[in-house]
């Protein structure tokens, strides 16, 4: 043992200087403290020092001795692999012997430099750890039992997993037991310590627990009503994980814990509030919320809207009497970091828009980002919420009553909280409110000019969450008045309701579609405006209801004055941002939907954007590539950067069509999609074989000489587990197919399997089982002698999943590819001639020829089996399905 070690007083006070030093508010001092204290790090003997002033200089004060142990601590984190067995062992042992000191703040700080230790894998190399701290509990002086379980609660919520496994011989079987016993100690902090221990391990189901779980919830009903804020919130967080994990435990004493929940969802302690509250969150999740909560609810309700107006700290934060803040530059740090969805190729559905894949809506109950923390309010709104999806219109007993008298409220605050609750409830009460949203709507199209710029941005909110009643009404009675006054708060000096604004008029488009291209110029007119009036923050919100509205209007935005309108400030944008600037995400995103919409309309524009979007996946490709062969030089690039980029290339293709032959002639596009294609990275090669699909449609002669080098890299993403990737490869073995005709004929081995596995595997998401059964439709179709042997193998699964979409192209030539087989091997369909005829009946307007291929199937059929047969067969279908086939091919 080292313990003799003694620090050489010249150095101790060099050290000393330096953390006084490190303590100045002035940033070059700062940087010069960085730099000695990796000069300082060379010497072994450093961190021995640093331990020294932690727990034996008693002298100093507190900050300073403080500080030090959390310089060792990122010392311990960053290498303690390369400490000297003398200096670990010494800095242990001071831990050890000080975790009990005097002053609260070097206990803590010891405790953080133990559970780093124990986290560098050290559990396992000091098998003294756990024993002493469980023994120090015991210590009758305070300070030693609070600090031993400081450091206790910090490792287990450090290194819960490895504490519950074999290689430390399960120590929670002695310690989960010794917890319990202090859930009664006389002092506040030390009861909050052990819940918060044994907390860790109610969700991982932890065996040791488990064995005692009835004494835990007994001691935990003990401390029900404890004078400690703290302990209260540790009683609830333990309540709402152990009705995830243990509900059988509760349901015995449910009344009781559903009273104590709403008693401590309005304590006086926030923060008890906030965990008890996320207690009906977490119910709504369970089967038995509707039977063990419906004699609550005229309790509950008004708790929750209770919870849901702004506090006064929330006011403070959010500047809530901050009315014009327009001209005031954003705050970088405020600006959330923007994620990337990538391309993913989708169907158009009867009655209804192409399904992405199982989207999570964005309109959360996110009205207040800036501060994004989790408060009451959300969490009350967000319960609400949830409780309307599981009691319908149940729930409207309680909660109209409270609205009528909130809405209409002189003070803004709880009229603001009004409009809160109406928007929260919008999804699952959406039935029973329809009677009265004739006079809501107005009402709240009113409050979007409130005074109080609170007022006004929840409201664009709580409208949106109306936006597809609204829709469903004539224009001119509710759409027009309120895309007028959401246009005008788009305009609003305030900059939190521009955002609202923005957004909500986002979530309009989306519903409205083309019922807003009468109002096309007034529309555009102010989304240019705001180009000009926009600071940082709201311009990337600003893009992205642009882009938007170039989806949902189509190419009825392809008007010379729409384009001179749009394009200009779009451009000038494109024109600022740097390669390497992130803004440039949503904006390529943006151009991509407008590129899209304006087809032949975007050729003047199309040239530099096409030829930056290639850069950027040149540029980010070699950058891949010097990390790989040199990381300690070279940075890993951001590789959303080519993402988008081949996103943007995507929507060229398809806005221009043909016209985009010469571009690719002219750059090495494919080249870079070759490489694309084999990126580690799912979402990289996502992205470029959906630019393949789109350019093997629009200029193919440039793509054929690739396809023996593509095929074989399409064959190896059919893998369903990466939906997205296969879903795109699968659509771009089709589009290849229809180009290639009977050349095609090599590769049909490459793909064939894989594709008939897919679609006949278990929960695969609609879009791609509709993408495999079209490709398998086409292969059939330039190549039925490879693919017809195979029919009955998937007939069934490709009619069931074609029978919903829209009559198109794709679906089109997947019919006459069916059709075509069928003639080859008729002996594939029988068994499932039934589906084939509910496929057929779904086509609304066949074109002449593929009628006529359906009639000679059906009536082939027919003919073979005879007039009697047919009619057995014919009594199984449904009557829909029997009258359509006999008024339209006459079977």
């Amino acid at each position: 043992m080292e313990c003799q070690w003694k620090p050489d007083e010249q150095g101790l006070q060099q050290i000393l200087q330096l953390l006084k030093e490190s303590q100045s508010p002035d940033t070059s001092t700062q940087r010069s403290v960085q730099q000695k204290l990796e000069q300082l790090n060379q010497y072994p003997d450093f961190n021995n020092y640093l331990i020294f002033v932690l727990t034996k200089l008693k002298t100093e004060d507190e900050p300073t001795r403080s500080l030090s142990g959390l310089i060792l601590k990122n010392n311990v984190r960053a290498h303690y692999q390369n400490f000297p067995n003398g200096v670990s062992d010494f800095i242990k042992n001071e831990c050890l012997q000080n975790i009990g000191d005097s002053s609260p703040l070097i206990r803590a700080t010891v405790g953080i430099l133990i559970t780093t230790i124990a986290s560098k894998g050290e559990l396992q190399n000091w098998p003294e750890l756990l024993p002493k701290l469980c023994l120090l509990l015991d210590s009758e002086d305070y300070n030693t039992c609070e600090g031993a379980f400081g450091a206790l609660q910090k490792i287990c919520e450090d290194s819960a997993e490895i504490l519950d496994s074999d290689m430390l011989d399960r120590p929670l079987n002695v310690m989960i037991p010794k917890f319990l016993q202090f859930f009664k100690h006389n002092s506040p902090k030390i009861r909050s310590h052990a819940i918060a221990c044994v907390n860790q391990f109610i969700i991982s189901r932890t065996q040791a627990l488990m064995l005692h779980i009835d004494p835990f919830i007994e001691n935990l009903f003990a401390l029900a009503s404890d004078e400690e804020p703290e302990v209260r919130k540790n009683v609830c967080r333990a309540l709402v994980m152990l009705l995830e994990v243990r509900l059988d435990r509760l349901l015995p004493h449910m009344h009781n814990i559903i009273e104590y929940m709403l008693q401590r969802t309005q304590d006086q302690d926030e923060n008890v509030a906030l965990e008890a509250c996320e207690f009906w969150l977490t119910l709504a999740e369970q089967p038995v919320c509707k039977e063990v909560l419906c004699g609550h609810l005229p309790k509950l309700t008004p708790v929750l809207v209770n919870g849901m107006k702004y506090s006064e700290i929330d006011i403070i934060l959010l500047k809530g009497d901050v009315e014009e803040d327009e001209a005031i530059p954003d705050n970088e740090q405020d600006i959330r970091p923007r994620f990337h969805r990538s391309r993913t190729v989708a169907q158009q559905h009867e009655g209804g828009d192409s399904i992405e894949e199982e989207e999570d809506d964005d309109d959360d109950l996110d009205d207040d980002e800036t501060i994004s923390d989790w408060n009451l309010r959300k969490c009350s709104a967000a319960a609400l919420d949830v409780l309307a999806n599981v009691f319908r219109d149940d729930l409207l007993l309680h909660i109209l009553p409270l609205l009528k008298e909130l809405l209409f409220h002189p003070e803004w605050l709880v009229k603001e909280s009004g409009i809160l609750v109406l928007g929260a409830i919008a999804e699952g009460c959406m039935q029973g409110m329809i009677p009265y949203l004739p006079e809501l709507i107005p009402h709240l199209v009113l409050c979007l000019s409130d005074k109080k710029a609170l007022v006004r941005s929840i409201t664009c909110w709580t409208l949106s969450r109306y936006t597809h009643w609204v829709v469903s009404q004539p224009p001119d009675t509710y759409l027009k008045p309120l895309m007028t006054e959401l246009l005008k708060r788009i305009l609003d000096s305030n900059k939190r309701v521009q955002e609202a604004a923005c957004s909500a008029f986002a979530t309009l488009e989306e519903e409205a579609c083309t019922e807003l291209v009468p109002y096309l110029a007034y529309i555009l007119d102010t989304l240019v405006f705001a180009f000009g009036k926009y600071q940082h923050k709201n311009l990337l919100i600003l893009y992205d209801a642009i882009g938007t509205l170039a989806d949902s209007v189509g190419h009825h935005l392809n008007k010379p004055e729409y384009i001179q309108m749009l394009m200009p400030p779009l451009i000038q944008k494109w024109n600022q941002l740097k390669d390497e600037d992130k803004d440039l995400f949503p904006l390529l995103e943006c151009l991509s939907s407008v590129a899209t919409a304006l087809q032949s309309g975007f050729l003047p524009y199309c040239e530099p954007v096409y030829q930056r979007c290639v850069n950027l996946v040149q540029k980010t490709l070699a950058q891949t590539v010097l990390h790989q062969n040199q990381p300690e030089f070279y940075e890993a690039p951001d590789k959303d950067f080519m993402i988008v980029a081949l996103d943007l290339l995507s929507g060229l293709a398809e806005g221009l069509g043909g016209n985009i032959e010469q571009l690719v002639a002219r750059s090495n596009i494919l080249t870079l999609m070759y490489q694309c294609m084999q990126d580690k990275m799912p979402e990289v090669r996502q992205s470029s074989f959906a630019l393949l699909g789109d350019l093997t449609k629009a200029s193919f002669e440039h793509v054929k000489p690739c396809i023996a080098n593509f095929m074989p890299i399409l064959g190896t993403n059919l893998n369903p587990e990466l939906i997205s990737v296969c879903n795109n490869a699968t659509w771009a073995i089709g589009e290849i197919s229809i180009q290639m005709g009977s050349d095609m004929q090599p590769y049909v081995p490459m793909v064939l399997q894989q594709l008939v596995e897919i679609i006949n595997r278990p929960n695969t998401p609609k879009t791609l089982l509709e993408n495999t059964a079209i490709t398998i439709g086409r292969l059939g179709y330039v190549c039925p002698q490879e693919v017809a042997p195979m029919l009955q193998q998937f007939i069934r699964p490709w009619c069931t999943s074609l029978r919903n979409i829209r009559d198109n192209e794709e679906k089109d030539s997947a019919f006459r590819g069916i059709c075509t087989m069928i003639t080859v091997n008729p002996g594939g369909v029988v068994q499932d001639f039934i589906f084939f005829c509910d496929a057929v009946a779904s086509w609304v307007n066949p074109k002449d020829d593929l009628r006529e291929m359906f009639y000679k199937i059906l009536h082939g059929f027919k003919n073979q089996v005879g007039d009697d047969n047919w009619r057995r067969f014919s009594d199984q279908f449904p009557l829909p399905l029997k009258e359509r086939l006999a008024a339209l091919y006459g079977v």
